[in-house]
């Protein structure tokens, strides 16, 4: 039997994984890393943390699972986005990896939008112009490490870094390229207009391929670490993100997925990028050939549930200790016991401010519609309502490109019966679960393992990885209540805008 190894590298660690080309599950393996924060808002890593975790993961999966090396097919990766790695002409590194989560580049970015508008920014990237991407760091380090700068030969991310130390190749893919905010969307190619602005060496950006492309056999040296048979193809892969959508069967027009994690995103498949009118989404290229991945983003979904778990549930978390459960299954069936609507009380979700839709970090989480009524169940119940309208506000600028009546959801934030059914009334679309909710990443880079290597046609082979475990219809009682209290959140954000403004003086 062959096999598809995929490696997730996160920004806590590196995860393999194993699965037949049938679609099954082997067995994963993890290998944790650090992450580095200081000066308030620069965080790092060290790329041979990285390429150890790599190392060990992978020959800690073969061995559990009693793998021939040799029955690898193929290995792929979904990678942590919008960093910058400088390696010399040898690979080296020449100073750790600024990775996603750093925002030390606000001034370069402000710099570019000196010179080109944010719309224009937005209409040629996809993306707004923000010191997360990575042309905006390399010119920080460019700027403010000179020395670094001129000795660096290429700028990668995380899997392109440990593409080079398996093959030798540097290359980067569409997906990530697109992450490095100098990337023309509809092109698939660098952007001269972009790179200009940012006043840096064109030729320091790696050569862009498909990610289904074969970036080169395993060497010698790599199959000794690693202890994969050296000549197995290595296939680009993708940025986490985008990963994920093939893994969760994004991968035609219209079809769309929730992810609920400590962030939480809605994103769909499009033969067209899509542009809002208020840059409120993004748009990914597609590890799709000819796709586009259009989503949104928000900051602090699980998260604030999470939050609530910490603060207002500590009797929750006291009786999950005692019975041995999660805290989470005590908090849902409180929840169960509020109607829809919370009895009128609305969270608006913005504890660490707002990517989309808001895009504004002065936001703050908010309880409003509090009377002497209200119940404990209700505030619960509110949390996960505020979340999901928010993420409603992100399908439905989505929808007026296409008609979506379906949403596959993931995460762990998808784990109860009480949240799939919010979902499913507030979307006002059917809500897919799947058995498996946390390997959307690994699927997606195993399926373009395989479309790289050739065992399969095309990308509707995730369908052989997917089980769908129940189906959430949306209620029309439910959905005319939630409709009312969307305008309600909504006009409560804009309502409290000034307030947010004097809460950052606070």
């Amino acid at each position: 039997m062959k096999y598809l190894l995929a490696h997730d590298l996160g920004t806590s660690g590196d995860k393999a994984t194993l699965f037949s080309t049938e679609g099954k599950l082997m067995g994963s393996a993890v290998h944790s890393y650090d992450t580095h924060y200081f000066n308030d808002t620069w965080v790092e890593q060290d790329p041979d943390d990285w390429w150890n975790a790599v190392c060990e993961s992978t020959r800690g999966l073969l061995a559990s699972c009693h793998t021939d090396p040799a029955d690898i097919a193929a290995v792929s990766f979904s990678g942590q986005m919008m960093g910058c790695l400088c390696v010399d002409r040898e690979g080296r590194p020449l100073r750790p990896s600024i990775i996603w989560a750093d925002q030390r580049a606000r001034k370069q970015a402000a710099r570019i939008e000196e010179q080109m508008t944010q719309w224009d920014y937005y209409r040629i990237s996809g993306h707004p112009n923000t010191a997360s991407y990575g042309i905006q760091k390399l010119m920080w380090v460019k700027e403010n490490e000179p020395e670094i700068y001129e000795r660096t030969y290429k700028v990668l991310n995380a899997k392109d870094y440990i593409i080079y130390r398996l093959t030798g190749n540097f290359y980067t893919e569409y997906s990530d390229g697109n992450s490095n905010g100098c990337f023309d969307l509809q092109r698939l190619a660098w952007s001269e207009e972009i790179i200009a602005c940012a006043g840096v060496d064109y030729d320091k950006l790696p050569k862009l391929v498909p990610s289904t492309f074969v970036a080169g056999g395993v060497t010698k040296d790599a199959a000794a670490k690693t202890g994969l048979s050296a000549g197995t193809p290595v296939v680009m892969g993708g940025g986490d993100g985008v990963a994920a959508s093939v893994g969760a069967g994004s991968v035609s027009p219209g079809k769309t997925y929730c992810c609920l994690g400590t962030s939480a995103w809605v994103m769909t498949c499009s033969d067209q990028p899509v542009f809002d009118e208020q840059m409120r989404t993004v748009t990914w290229a597609h590890i799709v050939p000819g796709m586009y991945a259009p989503n949104g983003t928000m900051q602090y979904a699980g998260g604030s549930y999470s939050w609530l778990k910490n603060t207002v549930c500590r009797m929750e978390c006291y009786d999950a200790r005692l019975d041995g459960t999660s805290p989470y299954d005590h908090m849902n069936r409180e929840i169960a016991k509020s109607a829809p609507g919370a009895g009128g009380v609305i969270f608006l979700p913005y504890l660490l401010g707002e990517r989309a839709p808001r895009w504004n970090p002065d936001a703050r989480g908010t309880f409003f519609g509090i009377r002497a009524e209200t119940a404990r169940e209700d505030l619960l119940r509110s949390v996960m309502e505020g979340i999901t309208m928010n993420l409603d506000i992100i399908l439905k600028i989505l929808q007026k490109t296409a008609p979506i009546d379906e949403i596959l959801v993931l995460g762990g934030g998808a784990r109860g019966a009480v949240w799939q059914q919010i979902l499913a009334d507030i979307f006002g679309t059917r809500v897919l679960v799947p058995s498996v909710l946390e390997e959307a990443c690994s699927m997606g880079a195993a399926v373009t393992a395989g479309v790289g290597a050739g065992l399969y046609k095309d990308f509707s082979a995730i369908d052989r990885f997917l089980d769908i475990n129940c189906v959430r219809e949306p209620n029309a009682a439910n959905a005319e209540c939630y409709r009312k209290n969307k305008e309600i959140f909504d006009e409560l954000y804009y309502a409290l805008l000034p307030v947010f403004k004097k809460c950052q003086k606070v």
